[in-house]
């Protein structure tokens, strides 16, 4: 299982609304990601902006492909796409560039 963990940045203007959004995710983008392979997946964000983003699966470039070819995820995507910053032109998913992981408890 792969554990993985990324940044991005959501615009302070809009984090409020960027917060209501997840707090109802839509019932079909939810089943998407679990039919895909996205497992314990968390987003926390920061007062600035900052958003960290985990989350486990068995591949995760297979989980993404997997999200890209659904029709869900291009809504999503088209949705919360202006939500962030430096995005230069990347679709969000092209924007999850992994962190390391330099150490894990178990």
């Amino acid at each position: 299982m792969q554990r993985v963990c990324f940044l991005l940045k959501v615009r302070e203007d809009r984090l409020a609304e960027y917060r209501e959004r997840h707090a109802a995710v839509w019932p079909e983008m939810l089943a998407a990601l679990s039919a895909t392979g996205w497992r314990n997946y968390s987003l926390f964000v920061r007062d600035d902006g900052l958003l960290v983003g985990y989350l486990e699966t068995e591949d995760f470039e297979a989980a993404l492909a997997g999200m890209e070819a659904t029709d869900v995820n291009a809504r999503w995507q088209a949705e919360m796409g202006p939500f962030f910053e430096s995005l230069d032109g990347a679709r969000l998913d092209e924007a999850m560039k992994p962190l390391t992981e330099v150490f894990h408890l178990a």
